[in-house]
């Protein structure tokens, strides 16, 4: 299969076209070939001169920990006298999200090229949306250079953002795991959210939207420093939810979402909870392995964490998001006396708490310290999620059959 960049790269009569307009864009690390060369250094090769590079959350190089600020001067060493300028889309203030008018104003064409994961917690889409809106108000063409959707593009799961909880996580009405690709999600923008820009999506080549990553044939790029391998993006659904909680997802270990544990809770308590959560929810595709492990950065920095190591032993029958519910619940019976929700800001808002934004909306914490089972969660989201699911249905490119 080839890319939506690859697919731009062959295409001389469009190629033609961006040679002769002045043009930006957003991409990352990610924006390469099938052969591992960037967008930034393809391009010119091909006479399309870039006039200003914009970089989301992680930077350029995704050099930048999660919700580590990213200024422009961060760029400089890649920035060359012959390159152009690099602005970031993740500075200190939550105005910083989004480009100004006058970044956009004199560009004529902008190209997206970042890999998503498929999650809707995952802040490059949030991304895209709010330069769609900017480039609404400056009359700046938006041109998406798609990608597959890694964990597939026809399971979802989760509820549906609600007024009120939009935020950098969660910034459009978006399921959990949203089966969408870049260039699906910006149609979806465009035509369901009413972000009236004008927008192209140069789509991939031979995507079948049934299948996972590995059977791309692409190189996997990861797409963010706690993202290794796509198995993480296949749990972050759920196991994004413990950023929400004092416990510690992994980061600052070599297995980021894979493990979560805290100094106070017991492993073989936290395990035992796990799989009976598990059993009862009727979640299957993971093992839970009793772990200890020490997080060299963020939560618990340089302290020895007791919990468990979420195994994949079946990814087609994994629901990742009722996982995470699992996971927050055994938590929470595990060590109900230091168990606390994070009530630090979180990606520039203080309210909401962290875990009613990841879940656009409070239901999951409400439901969950009020005892319901996290399957009774998720099956009462169903009647929203199916409504979803026919509101994306004239966004989709890719045949799902």
């Amino acid at each position: 299969m080839r890319t939506g960049l690859e697919v731009l790269l062959d295409d001389s009569a469009r190629l033609s076209q961006l040679a002769g307009a002045r043009v930006g864009v957003a991409c990352n690390h990610t924006a390469v070939t099938s052969a591992c060369d960037h967008l930034v250094d393809r391009l010119p090769e091909r006479g399309v001169k870039l006039r200003r590079i914009f970089t989301p959350e992680h930077g350029l190089h995704a050099t930048a920990q999660d919700m580590i600020t990213v200024d422009d001067e961060h760029h400089l060493v890649a920035a060359a006298a012959d390159r152009p300028a690099i602005v970031s889309l993740y500075g200190n203030t939550a105005a910083s999200l989004r480009p100004s008018a006058e970044h956009l104003a004199d560009l004529d064409v902008l190209l997206f090229d970042i890999q998503d994961i498929g999650s809707r917690y995952y802040t490059y889409q949030a991304t895209l949306g709010y330069m769609m809106e900017v480039a609404a108000q400056t009359g700046t063409r938006v041109v998406v250079l798609d990608r597959p959707n890694p964990i597939d593009g026809v399971t979802l799961e989760g509820n549906i953002v609600q007024p009120g909880f939009e935020s950098f996580v969660s910034a459009y009405p978006l399921a959990v795991r949203h089966g969408m690709t870049m260039g699906e999600m910006g149609r979806f923008f465009r035509d369901d959210c009413g972000i009236g820009c004008t927008l192209e999506v140069i789509p991939c080549e031979g995507w079948d939207a049934r299948k996972r990553f590995d059977a791309t044939g692409l190189p996997w790029i990861f797409p963010s420093p706690n993202m290794p391998m796509v198995e993480t993006a296949l749990i972050y659904p759920g196991m994004c939810l413990i950023e929400g909680t004092n416990l510690s997802e992994g980061r600052g270990t070599t297995r980021p979402f894979h493990l979560v544990g805290a100094p106070f809770l017991d492993a073989a308590r936290m395990t035992a909870l796990c799989r009976d959560g598990a059993l009862d929810a009727g979640l299957e595709g993971v093992m839970f392995r009793a772990a200890t492990f020490e997080p060299r950065f963020q939560k618990f920095a340089g302290e020895v964490c007791h919990g468990v190591e979420i195994v994949v032993t079946n990814a087609d029958a994994l629901e990742a998001f009722l996982l995470g519910l699992v996971v927050l619940e055994a938590a929470m019976r595990a060590a109900p006396a230091h168990f606390k929700w994070r009530t630090e800001t979180y990606e520039f808002v203080d309210n909401p708490i962290a875990i009613d934004l990841l879940c656009g909306s409070n239901e999951a914490r409400v439901g969950l310290m009020s005892r319901i089972p996290p399957r009774t969660l998720v099956s009462g989201w169903l009647p929203e999620r199916l409504a979803w699911e026919q509101r994306r249905a004239n966004a989709l490119i890719y045949p799902r059959g």
